[in-house]
This record gives structure tokens, sequence and C-alpha cells, in this order.
């Protein structure tokens, strides 16, 4: 299911900003951005992404942009700097126009480290602006959830609607089967033990009986219902339930013998596929 959720704060160290976003996907595949005066939070942040969101591609970022009048420590690296000092000397020998600048050694990366004073406050307030925008991600999806939500209701609605329909159908087409295995047995020139013909009728009507399939539809369309009202994650519970819904669906077209049913079967085909679809849009 796609969200989106972002916040920002003003802090001592300058402004803090973070901003989550996902798109759809089976399972939940985090991956987290961070400074690096942040990224010893990382695991706490997997685990409060982890703990309220089981599906999706999710992407969440932390910025901080230091502000002018932060206060802030410069530490050399004294050992990256003298190595970098005795590989500029070696390299002088060998190239005598080569001069190497103090200033750029000092500009070289990690050479120095400019790191806020108060590291714990920032980490602190850092955790509560990701609760923030974790609650703006969640709602965000609870949003769209619910706009799908509605929409499935829709298509189990047509599904219910289209099982009914062959329930009002069903003994209209008994009656017509009947009466076609009547006339062919009766086109025979020799006669035909009347327990044959009562058998061949049993054999012929019990391929079209589809009340099971027709009350396991009902079942599921019941089931998906109770699921999509619970509150709960709901994603792998309907996934289950589209297999099932086209089980029945196969078995329907399969038994048909009219061409109403073999267009229904059809029709149901195809709202289970659109609900299918909006499955992997849910948590």
């Amino acid at each position: 299911m796609t969200g989106y959720g972002s916040a920002e704060r003003d802090t001592d160290n300058g402004l803090l900003s973070g901003e989550m976003r996902s798109v759809n996907h089976r399972f939940l595949e985090l991956t987290i951005k961070l400074p690096e005066d942040l990224r010893v939070l990382e695991p706490q942040l997997r685990e409060r992404v982890s703990a309220r969101v089981q599906r999706g591609k999710v992407d969440m970022g932390l910025r901080l942009r230091s502000a002018a009048s932060s206060s802030a420590s410069l530490r050399v690296n004294d050992e990256l700097l003298g190595q970098l000092g005795q590989l500029a000397t070696s390299l002088e020998s060998k190239f005598p126009g080569l001069r190497t600048e103090f200033s750029e050694l000092l500009r070289f990366p990690g050479v120095i480290d400019e790191r806020p004073a108060d590291l714990v406050g920032l980490h602190e307030q850092a955790l509560a602006l990701a609760d923030e925008v974790i609650d703006g991600f969640i709602a965000s999806r609870e949003r769209e959830g619910q706009k799908l939500a509605d929409a499935m209701r829709e298509r189990l609605d047509g599904i219910a609607a289209l099982a009914e329909k062959v329930r009002e159908w069903l003994p209209e087409i008994r009656a017509a089967l009947k009466a076609k295995l009547e006339t062919k047995l009766s086109e025979f020139s020799t006669p035909i033990d009347p327990g044959r013909i009562e058998q061949e009728l049993v054999l012929g009507l019990s391929k079209l009986d589809v009340d099971e399939e027709l009350d396991r539809l009902a079942a599921h369309v019941a089931e998906a219902r109770r699921v999509l009202d619970s509150g709960e994650p709901i994603g792998r519970r309907l996934d289950f339930l589209m297999q099932e819904f086209n089980r029945e669906a196969n078995t329907l077209g399969s038994k048909s013998v009219d061409p109403r049913t073999s267009q229904l079967a059809v029709d149901l085909k195809v709202l289970i596929e659109q609900l299918r679809e909006q499955v992997q849009n849910l948590e």
C-alpha cells in the first residue's frame, strides 16, 4: 500500500526533518537513510517501523541541516592526518614539482569531524520526530486503505449478486436439462429400462449440482467482509481467500451447461481478479 508521512522541527543543532513513503510490496522491505550523527539510531527506527507496518517497500530518511549558530565541536583525526602527511611527503620526493598545502589535507573527508555538542539530546529529538513521521505515514495509509476497502466491498456485493443469479436460474436450467435428456432417450427405437432412464437423469443433473460451490462462495464473501471490518492487518488473509474464490469460480465454469452460467462464471472471475489486485495494496 502506498503512503506518505513527513515532519520537521527546529533543534539546537539545526533543522531536523524526516520523510517516509512506500509503494506496494508483498512483504516489508525497509530502507533507512540517516546522516552520520544519527546512524546509531537505525536499529531503533527499524524496530519502530516494523512494529506498525507489515507490508510495503518503505523508504524512511532523516536529515539535519546544521544551524549557523549551533554549538559544535571540531575534532581532528590525528591518525588519518598523519597518514596523509606521510603520503604527501613520499609523493613529493618522487614528484619534485608537487606541493601539498596543509589546508588541502584538512579538507580530506574524515580529517575534521564536526559533531554537535549534545548528541544525546539530538537523538531524543530525532526519535520523537520519527514517531511523528510514522504517525503521519500510518494515517495516510489508513485513508487510502478505507477507500480500497470500500471498493472491495462493491466487488464482494457483485460476487454475491452473481451467485444469487445462479441460484435463481438453477431450477429452470435443471428442468431444461431434464427435458433434453428425456427427449434424447425417447428417440431410441428400442425400449429402455426405466431404471436406466432414471440413472441417466440423475447423472446428468448431478453434473450441474453447484449448490456446494455457491454455499462456499457465500461463505467466502461473508468472511472477506468480516476481515475488512476487523481493523487488523488483513492482506495475507485476503490473499488466501482470493485463491478460494478462484477455485469456486473455476468449478462453476467447468460445470456450466447453460450459456448464461458460462458467461456469469467469466464475469465472476473478472470481479475476483479485480479484488486480487486490490488485495495487493492492503496491509
